[in-house]
């Protein structure tokens, strides 16, 4: 297994070795991010910022009207938070082709705790006009994602997770934006994921299969632009879904399904993810657990979820 975050700079130091204009701008983070990967391998693709986040945004900005394709590198929470009006007026309202790698992103971040933890990412960058908003689920799914968006003429807003999960693909999986994906199949509930949360609730549906419960678990990688119809498809007659994110209840995964399927029919929905409050500092798998995101607490939800919706 391999962290997302050495993916994201293995794959952009490869690719500026062949393409001058691929550059990556760093909020003296690069050690974290791992964007130290491409200041050793090639040095001349990467500018050290350092704290100055909103700053960074403008050098991207005026970067792109030159030719280069930036990506910016920290943590996901000073981006989507301290640099969010320099986002809105330079990225988002011009369209330009700046790359947010939003490292660190979710609950999951070395225990640096609530000011460090961005939870509130996927409601902001959603809300955002002309950004695409993607979460890959693995190591394979982020390489492809990083060298899809290395092309793409518009913003990008990419979520990369700080530790290593279970894969959910393998290494010739091809990312096609906005498409959902079965990841595993089943003829009972059917539970949307996104981001590394997806191995989990992959590990969720398997604590599941053992009650005799059999889910059906869908990766939505893209927030936005998202292919409904596609993911209308997948869902089917489906009359119980359960949504699951590293992410507030609140305008995330759960509440972009609900806006979907409210306007096509009446289908019972839960949404798993964080209650409305500041999270902690702790080790991952305890955050996990009191969080109600480990595969133990998403089955015992699900389960929950299918009793009250069965009296």
């Amino acid at each position: 297994m391999k962290a997302q975050r050495v993916v994201w700079g293995e794959t952009l130091a490869e690719i500026a070795a062949v393409d001058p204009t691929l550059v990556v701008l760093d909020g003296d983070l690069a050690t974290s991010t791992r964007a130290d990967i491409v200041a050793d391998a090639q040095p001349d693709a990467f500018i050290e910022i350092g704290i100055a986040e909103q700053n960074m945004v403008g050098m991207a900005f005026g970067m792109s009207t030159l030719g280069y394709r930036p990506w910016l590198s920290t943590f996901g929470v000073f981006l989507t938070h301290r640099a969010i009006d320099q986002i809105r007026m330079l990225v988002s309202q011009t369209k330009a082709p700046v790359r947010i790698a939003a490292a660190y992103s979710g609950l999951l971040n070395g225990s640096s705790g609530k000011t460090h933890q961005d939870i509130e990412d996927f409601a902001i960058m959603r809300a955002m006009p002309n950004i695409t908003v993607i979460a890959p689920a693995d190591e394979y799914e982020a390489a492809a994602v990083i060298r899809w968006a290395a092309e793409h003429p518009g913003p990008v807003y990419a979520r990369f997770a700080r530790d290593a999960v279970t894969p959910v693909f393998s290494e010739d999986f091809v990312f096609e934006p906005g498409k959902p994906v079965v990841v595993r199949e089943g003829t009972g509930i059917t539970l949307i994921s996104t981001g590394v949360q997806t191995s989990r609730t992959v590990d969720a549906a398997n604590l599941l299969a053992q009650d005799g419960i059999d889910a059906r678990v869908i990766h939505l990688a893209t927030l936005k632009p998202l292919d409904e119809p596609a993911l209308l498809g997948l869902i089917g007659d489906a009359d119980h879904i359960i949504t699951v994110e590293e992410h507030s209840r609140i305008g995330g995964l759960g509440g972009l399904v609900a806006e979907l399927v409210s306007a096509g029919g009446r289908v019972a929905l839960t949404r798993i993810g964080l209650d409305d409050r500041w999270s902690e500092s702790a080790p991952n798998d305890f955050l996990l657990d009191k969080y109600g995101l480990s595969p133990e607490r998403v089955a015992e939800s699900v389960k929950a979820s299918l009793f009250a919706t069965a009296r």
